[in-house]
């Protein structure tokens, strides 16, 4: 299987990483760093054969754009991974104020960070588990194991951020993993197909419309005016135990008798049960409601489905004409129940990645068969493609061409699988370092 398309060039966007020089630490970054951007030529035939040169020089601020939004389809950011690379995140980090607060690395928990014109700013604890599909955030899980922490690191895409936010948050990812001597866990996580191990750092999750400004874009949510706002509340339908309150198309077509639905029409707020929700999707929606009327006390009415009265809900959405015999509205993105009879059922598959000959190789080493931590070696990195995720570890050996290069590699091989899997972008791309590996990849290891 070849595992990348035949021919493939990327060159970084030397204005979009120059953007993140904005503060007088990263414009060091800048600095050391005018003299060579990456030039990289993936030439498969089989295996993948890669070279690599440095050339060209880094523009100034130049051509400042309206960004477009992002496309998760797109490059999320350009590592290039030399010792002055790493060296000059490391500084970079060191001068961060994000993570010198005195507890990161040094402390176990968990800490949020929202994207705001290119800066990295603490989210409020009382707002844990809260979303824009705007933006972009940072999340960082701080675990102890044994006398030491381990660490994971999270860099959540809206399906609406822009370039902009997008690329400074991986760019941040790395630089934090830096921070934490490279030893953490980085997940690439995306609106529409979070992993469960990021929905299990949230007791739930709420998604909201809007964003913050970024550069020279700002998402907003609609103004202040006679508008309704439903919120969708769920359970994800492969972690049981994670709730999910999602921001939907204030309609009746959005209602769906699975689910609880909340109805902020700005003097009162309604809540519609659906006849087969859960109790846990029940409480979960009380909580909602008394959160929102903390800071406006205004009238709350419940109903059931099942009450003649709830008919009034259906036509403050429009559905005054309708005589819906059911609501069945699909949840969005993929949030949508899964089946076993397809979708992300495929064979796992073991690559390796390796420049051990000379030329940098691609190769398939396992397909459908048992993977055990043996197979991996040291001097290199392998991608593991379990179905629902694409896992990459890297060996403690690994060259500075093959650390430089896994994220290309990675992506290119999920956008040849978009031929079987339309959807295959939103599948999440985490990395672990060898002798750092997650409880979560050993998991998948030992399947």
């Amino acid at each position: 299987m070849r595992a990348i398309p035949p021919e493939f060039t990327a060159h970084p966007s030397p204005r979009r990483f120059c953007r993140f020089c904005r503060t007088p630490q990263k414009r060091q970054l800048q600095d050391m760093s005018s003299n060579s951007t990456v030039n990289t030529h993936l030439i498969s035939r089989s295996p993948l054969s890669v070279t690599t040169s440095l050339t060209d020089s880094m523009p100034p601020h130049e051509g400042l754009v309206h960004p477009k939004e992002y496309d998760i389809k797109d490059s999320n950011v350009e590592l290039i991974g030399s010792d002055l690379d790493h060296r000059v995140k490391y500084n970079s980090a060191a001068t961060e104020p994000a993570w010198n607060n005195g507890s990161i690395g040094q402390e176990p928990g968990l800490f949020v960070w929202r994207i705001e014109n290119f800066e990295v700013i603490p989210w409020p604890k009382e707002r844990t588990g809260e979303f824009y599909n705007g933006d972009s955030y940072i999340v960082l899980h701080s675990y102890k194991v044994g006398d030491k922490l381990g660490h994971d690191i999270f860099f959540w895409l809206g399906s609406k951020t822009t370039q902009d936010e997008a690329g400074t948050a991986a760019y941040k990812t790395v630089e934090l993993d830096e921070f934490l001597h490279g030893t953490a866990t980085q997940h690439r996580e995306i609106e529409q197909e979070p992993s469960e191990e990021f929905l299990g750092l949230f007791r739930h999750i709420s998604i909201r419309s809007g964003g913050v400004r970024s550069g020279f874009h700002h998402v907003e949510p609609e103004a202040p005016k006679d508008i309704l706002t439903l919120l969708r509340v769920f359970k994800h339908p492969s972690v049981g135990r994670s709730i999910i309150v999602h921001e939907v198309e204030p309609t009746w077509e959005s209602l769906d008798e699975n689910d609880v639905f909340v109805l902020d029409k700005g003097d009162k707020i309604w809540v519609w049960q659906g006849k087969n929700c859960s109790p846990m999707e029940k409480a979960k929606a009380a909580q909602v409601v008394n959160d929102m009327t903390l800071a406006k006390h205004i009238d709350v009415e419940v109903l059931s489905q099942l009450e003649s009265r709830s008919r009034v809900i259906v036509d403050l959405l429009g559905g005054k004409e309708a005589d819906p015999s059911t609501f069945q509205a699909p949840r969005p993105g993929r949030f949508a129940k899964r089946t076993d009879d397809g979708g992300d059922v495929r064979s796992r598959k073991l690559f390796r990645l390796s420049d051990s000959s000379g030329t940098l190789t691609f190769d398939l080493v396992k397909d459908g068969q048992r993977v055990s931590k043996s197979d991996l070696v040291g001097n290199d990195i392998f991608l593991y493609d379990v179905g629902s995720r694409l896992w990459v570890w890297q060996g403690s050996g690994a060259s500075q061409r093959e650390k430089a290069l896994w994220l290309k590699v990675a992506q290119h091989y999920v956008r040849q699988l978009q031929n079987q899997l339309p959807e295959a972008h939103y599948i999440p791309i985490a990395k672990v370092v060898e002798g750092y590996e997650s409880p979560a990849f050993m998991r998948a290891i030992e399947a």
